[in-house]
């Protein structure tokens, strides 16, 4: 059985912690997240430009939901991205899709591999999933990478899957499977 989203999580890591997101996060959250690649790598529900509007919904539906399981990435003391799991349902419902991004100043420190390791073991060993998966863009080499180095294996190529920016375009299937 999954535990309530209302359990505070707080992964203290080398790098970086994956915690709550809180009230206080939106400054940090506006400046990370208002950048146009990260944008392209994420799905339209993203919004670009990223508004301090924009982030208060956010923070505000993080704190309280009760079904989704959504993070931010703290590094340095601020909110600089963001990594969540979607709970699948019916006969998915040992499944998640996992999703993350991170602001660009973080990026090359090994951040997000953390970030993305811990959350995945967190999630088979307390949240009771089995298996988890990701859809990257095709262009999107450095999420790629980072799920490969988290043990995540490429399961497939979905072909013309997405429209991102006026274009089809190919997502990668990457799965880890609880042992």
């Amino acid at each position: 059985m999954r535990r309530s989203r209302r359990e505070p999580l707080n992964l203290v890591l080398a790098t970086c912690t994956v915690r709550d997101w809180q009230r206080g996060d939106e400054p940090s959250l506006v400046r990370h997240a208002n950048n146009h690649g990260i944008w392209r790598c994420l799905r339209d529900a993203f919004p670009h430009p990223y508004t301090m509007a924009d982030a208060r919904r956010w923070v505000e539906y993080a704190l309280r939901t009760e079904q989704e399981f959504a993070w931010a990435i703290a590094a340095d003391g601020f909110a600089a991205g963001a990594i969540g799991l979607k709970p699948g349902w019916d006969v998915h419902r040992f499944n998640a899709e996992i999703g993350f991004w991170l602001g660009e100043e973080f990026w090359g420190r090994g951040i997000m591999t953390d970030a993305v390791r811990a959350v995945t073991e967190h999630a088979f060993a307390s949240l009771g999933f089995h298996r988890l998966y990701a859809e990257v863009f095709a262009f999107n080499a450095t999420s790629a990478r980072v799920l490969e180095k988290a043990g995540y294996e490429r399961e497939g190529v979905l072909r013309a899957s997405a429209f991102k920016a006026g274009q089809r375009v190919d997502q990668l299937l990457y799965a880890r499977v609880r042992a």
